[in-house]
């Protein structure tokens, strides 16, 4: 028995394991860093704990500081939710050793099914079909180049004790084996405290297909059906839904028995997923098990109508499962996306930034951590939120889910909201043909986002009416010479724009922006939202006025009508700025050294990720301005080549 919980989590996460909690009458703990003090995770809660600063090492990785924490607020029990601690083996036995009810499996089944080296060689025993590879111990380059010959090209290579796409690298010919070996040992062990790796064939255009599972402390094990993962970029998860739009009940049956199987090999409690590959052929192989709730859980919660964290709770406390597999029923279709903030033009970079403005969507549901005025920072993942829907038919949910994604408001962060609705638009998408290759053979190359004439219109009207409205009557808006258009320059991308504006009569202004003319008729504004007719259509728009920076849904504009244009060429260029905040964890070059254009000279650890810098330019490196361990900002001005 347990009554209060500790959640050993912040964000999205943190907030769904409460509201379940709550309602089941549980008190609960949050615990935060310095960088989340007035995180919506901490407001949710009965109770909050500072644990530390903001590095995950110093503060949601220290394990003392979190069973501190525990024990100075009478927690009986810990959710690890998932990333962080929720599949760390010490973590769980240090729990059990200090009288915590550990809300997860047994520290055994954690550590086994951890390794990806360890769980693939138990599933090969255990008779579960796996990709042909290399999992042995012997870790050293010559071993690995000799097996990646034996596998053959491409292959990739994972950390063993991995996840989250981290780790993970794609290796086509044996020239850059060495290298991807490096980076990928590098990540690993920052990100995990591994460096342990394991190399396996790739299989062409497979499906990422996962079963959810459960078993109790009675010797119980269901399946709660399977979802689609398999729209991916960097490895991490965009789009999951449930069922699988290829799956059939015989497959779904094979796949759900070898999960169970799996499960077995290591006496499982909890909730856990299964994941496999799976091909065109339908035949299936294990990829891996997270011993934990994963993300993409609520898909399975709207097509079962079951609630899995309050399952997770009740095993925990020694129920057993309520429902037997026959009882297991799946009704309609359930599809979600993973809102992240970061820039799809630029590799995905994540992005950094403070939340002006945030309304989620009505009408589906939003799993996330997010306030209006908070920071988003470098030193957590890049996923702020989860946008979910439900309907009779995957059209129907995708349908749903369209609508919301574009309705959702978030200024002031840029994020991957546009690239997800181009994504659920797509017509292979829309057939349900698509494998894990689909983001990179149709979004191969992803445009900036660039805002439509009729947005820069309405910019230009909205910066005349804040201009306008400065001045009281009868000055207000007031020239010598109203008939002369008003002349403005707009910038998006430090790409100035001209555009002129005249105002007409009847509370109607006329645009020009490229010989292209836009009339703006009836323009109110509240300082969130403007309505106005736009060439005869009436329309609203969240924005975020301040200062000579406007924010409209997915693009940034700034006046530079007052200012001197000075725009600083950034390819081709001396300079390597850093591309957001972050910590450099290693710089490859000195003062003096000659290098060519494309070579690395940096490397900048960010929201669990590490990013190359690389030079514009051939020449010499003139000046380096950071070392190992600096925390630097974005744009910051890290090295010069001359």
């Amino acid at each position: 028995m347990f009554n209060k919980i500790l959640i050993a989590n912040r964000g999205e996460i943190a907030c769904r394991i409460q509201r379940t909690a709550q309602s089941l009458g549980y008190r609960t703990v949050a615990i935060y860093s310095e960088a989340d003090t007035d995180a919506l995770h901490v407001q949710m809660a009965d109770e909050a704990i500072n644990i530390g600063p903001a590095p995950v090492t110093q503060s949601y990785l220290n394990i003392e500081a979190i069973l501190n924490a525990a024990h100075r607020t009478g927690a009986d029990a810990i959710h690890p939710g998932y990333g962080f601690l929720s599949e760390n083996p010490d973590f769980a036995r240090a729990c059990a050793n200090a009288g915590l009810t550990f809300i997860g499996p047994s520290p055994e089944a954690i550590d086994l099914m951890g390794s990806k080296r360890l769980s693939k060689i138990a599933m090969l025993n255990a008779g579960v079909p796996c990709i042909k590879g290399y999992q042995g111990p012997d870790q050293d380059d010559p071993t690995l180049q000799q097996q990646a010959t034996h596998i053959g090209y491409p292959l990739m290579i994972k950390a063993s004790a991995g996840g989250g796409g981290r780790g993970m690298r794609l290796v086509h010919n044996p020239d850059t084996l060495l290298e991807h070996l490096r980076t990928a040992r590098s990540e690993a062990q920052n990100a995990f405290g591994s460096a342990e790796l394991i190399l396996e064939q790739v299989l062409i255009a497979p499906r990422h297909v996962e079963i959810q599972l459960f078993g109790d402390t009675h010797g119980n094990l269901i399946y709660l059906g399977e979802r689609d993962c398999s729209v991916q970029r960097r490895h991490q998860k965009v789009i999951e839904e449930a069922p699988c739009p290829v799956m059939t009940p015989e497959l779904r049956q094979a796949m759900g028995e070898a999960a169970l199987k799996a499960a077995r090999a290591v006496n499982y409690v909890g909730a856990g997923t299964v994941e496999f590959l799976l091909d065109r052929d339908g035949n299936f192989y294990f990829l891996e098990m997270n011993t934990r709730l994963q993300v993409e859980h609520p898909v399975t919660e709207l097509i079962t109508g079951l609630d899995l964290v309050a399952w997770q709770l009740h095993i925990a406390a020694g129920q057993p499962l309520p429902l037997s597999q026959e009882q297991v029923t799946l009704t309609g279709h359930a599809m979600e996306v993973r809102l992240y903030a970061e820039d799809p033009a630029q590799g995905f970079l994540p992005q950094t930034g403070d939340v002006l403005r945030w309304d989620p969507a009505p009408g589906v549901r939003i799993d996330h951590g997010v306030l209006e005025g908070q920071r988003i920072t470098p030193f957590y993942d890049s996923m702020l939120g989860k946008i979910i829907a439900h309907g009779a038919t995957r059209e129907e949910a995708r349908r749903k889910l369209v609508r919301a994604v574009e309705d959702c408001v978030l200024l002031g962060v840029s994020t991957n909201q546009r690239l997800l609705a181009s994504l659920l638009k797509h017509p292979h998408f829309i057939a349900g043909d698509f494998s894990t290759g689909f983001i990179a053979e149709h979004f191969s190359d992803i445009p900036r986002t660039h805002a439509t004439n009729e947005e820069l219109a309405l910019a230009a009207a909205l910066f005349y009416q804040h201009s306008a409205s400065a001045h009281t009557q009868p000055l207000s808006g007031w020239r010598n010479n109203a008939s002369v258009p008003w002349t403005w320059q707009l910038a998006e991308h430090d790409e100035p724009r001209t555009i002129s504006l005249s105002v007409l009569a009847d509370n109607c202004l006329q645009v020009e922006i490229d010989q292209h003319a836009i009339e703006i008729r009836d323009l109110s504004t509240d300082g969130r939202w403007a309505t106005a007719v736009l060439n005869g259509i009436r329309r609203r728009i969240a924005y975020h006025l301040q200062g000579t920076r406007l924010w409209l849904p997915g693009v940034c504009i700034n006046d530079r009508t007052q200012t001197v244009a000075t725009r600083q060429a950034e390819a081709g260029n001396g300079t390597v700025k850093a591309p957001m905040d972050g910590a450099i964890v290693e710089v490859r070059v000195s003062e003096g050294d000659s290098v060519s254009k494309g070579q690395l000279l940096l490397v900048l650890e960010a929201m669990k990720m590490e990013h190359p810098l690389k030079a514009g330019m051939s020449g010499v490196v003139k000046r380096i301005q950071a070392v190992a361990g600096d925390q630097v900002r974005n744009r910051q001005i890290l090295l010069e080549i001359e």
